[in-house]
């Protein structure tokens, strides 16, 4: 099943994007359980700290589907972020998602 990458930045202040973000995460937890293979993170800068923004990991059957899955993304739903999906393709490594 091909690979996809959402990137996203925050495009509210932090206060409003707090409530989504808890939610985003329990949405994440819920895939994993049942058993999707996704991953979400921040983004951070130089010295670590958070950036602003995150990025998710997933697979889905195509690009419409990729669409249609991240669409169900809280941050997204919440209108807190602006983001971009791209198909990726692995072409050398391997990761896994335990």
């Amino acid at each position: 099943m091909p690979w996809f990458i959402k990137t996203e930045s925050f495009c509210q202040p932090r206060e409003l994007v707090e409530p989504h973000l808890r939610a985003h995460l329990a949405w994440v937890r819920e895939l994993r359980n049942r058993g999707d293979l996704v991953s979400s993170g921040y983004l951070v800068d130089a010295s670590g700290q958070p950036g602003g923004g995150g990025l998710m990991i997933f697979q889905a059957e195509d690009y419409a589907a990729a669409e249609a899955f991240v669409s169900q993304d809280p941050m997204i739903l919440g209108g807190c972020v602006s983001w971009q999906l791209q198909g990726w393709i692995p072409s050398v490594g391997d990761i896994r998602m335990g």
